[in-house]
């Protein structure tokens, strides 16, 4: 009974974050257009740093929330996501923006620690449920966010600014009084030693392990695959499908909601009835799909199929393989693969926002979906002809 309320609780603190951090999704490619007159490869850059701040940071936090806690270090991030958001509210040029993005990627950082929370609190059995819950908090902060953001951006991009910050204050609050400590103190856990910013050695202990290895690379490319879109999908239907903030909300608002749907429901039916690779296979096919039509749905109601299709891929990919990371890690070290997989996650975070800025930019709108479905056949046929294989051997500690 006790984990099932820190599993609310944990999934509410996450909800009421990624609220702000849903508003500035579909305004921040338009707001860097039309305010900064910056060009669709530097609106790669602006996200990409982001990205490459959690890269640096995603490791180190999760491995530190394996000494301290979880509690401090999720409050700690909570705060500097907020002064991100009103960095933002003041920005008036490209470096304000980056510094601004700077910030609140430190803050972002604590995915990891939050995913490590879930394994906490969870066991082996349940944890795709549990990482599921994180999923969906991320799904229905996508859903309500790029609404709210792009109803309030007709009174100002600013307004858009305080309103996030003002939703990651709340969760930092709500943290502070509510989310208790998940960590376990243990002697494994008192005698880690701190690992250093890029602990190289240590990241090659941990791809000794077989299936760790190939379950990060795969979940790397399948974060590259969406991350070549983060940009792009407000932008080609600003100045393709021709919406305006609103409608771009509403498109990543159909794309949370399903998310949601799946990741929060669904996904607990699916898992009674198929294996993790099956799922696997099946998911990573309609995220193919889904990616390779974006560029060719011809209207918004084609779009919203298309994008249903792809919420449906990813809704039930990324959760099932962070489960699968998950299980095959060691209690005591549930913060430290967790946040390798983060760090490698938001690097897949860098590369996909500039590949996905320069390809719109100087080869054509079609091709960061057209390389995200691409990358996406790649763990399609991987989990096809390797997956089932891997996941039969037993794990070393088993």
């Amino acid at each position: 009974m006790k984990n099932k309320s820190s599993l609310s609780l944990i999934f509410l603190t996450v909800f009421i974050d990624l609220l702000g951090f849903g508003i500035l999704i579909p305004i921040l490619p338009t707001f860097s257009t039309i305010e900064l007159n910056l060009n669709e490869f530097s609106i790669g850059l602006v996200l990409a740093i982001y990205s490459l701040t959690q890269f640096i940071f995603g490791p180190i936090l999760g491995n530190l929330s394996d000494r301290v806690g979880r509690r401090p270090l999720i409050i700690g991030c909570l705060f500097l996501n907020a002064v991100g958001y009103v960095i933002f509210a003041f920005t008036n040029s490209f470096m304000l923006l980056l510094i601004s993005r700077v910030v609140a990627g430190v803050g972002g950082s604590s995915v990891a620690v939050a995913q490590a929370y879930i394994a906490d609190i969870t066991t082996k059995d349940n944890r795709s449920k549990g990482m599921g819950m994180i999923g969906a908090a991320f799904g229905l902060g996508f859903v309500f966010g790029p609404l709210i953001g792009g109803f309030l951006s007709k009174y100002g991009y600013e307004v858009t600014g305080f309103a996030s910050a003002s939703f990651s204050f709340m969760a930092f609050l709500f943290t502070i009084f509510f989310l208790p400590e998940s960590l376990k103190k243990t002697a494994d856990h008192a005698t880690k030693k701190v690992r250093k910013l890029v602990d190289i050695p240590a990241v090659k202990v941990l791809f000794k392990n077989n299936k760790i290895a190939f379950l990060i690379i795969m979940f790397f490319i399948l974060v590259f695959s969406v991350a070549n879109i983060y940009g792009t999908f407000a932008l080609i239907g600003y100045k393709v499908y021709k919406f305006n903030d609103m409608q771009n909300g509403i498109m990543y608002g159909i794309i949370g909601i399903v998310s949601a749907g799946v990741q929060g429901g669904l996904l607990r039916i699916i898992t009674k009835y198929f294996s993790d690779a099956k799922i696997v296979i099946g998911a990573a096919f309609l995220m193919m799909i889904g990616l390779a039509m974006i560029p060719y749905a011809g209207n918004m109601s084609g779009l919203i199929i298309v994008t249903v299709v792809l919420a449906f891929g990813t809704g039930s990919l990324q959760p099932t393989m962070l489960s699968l990371i998950s299980k095959n890690t060691s209690d005591t070290e549930q913060g430290f693969t967790l946040g390798v997989n983060q760090s490698f996650s938001a690097f897949a975070r860098v590369l996909g926002p500039l590949w996905g800025g320069f390809a719109f930019e100087y080869i054509g709108y079609q091709y960061p979906f057209l390389t995200g479905a691409a990358f996406t056949a790649i763990i399609l046929i991987s989990s096809i002809y390797y997956l089932p294989k891997l996941l039969a051997t037993k794990n070393i500690d088993d």
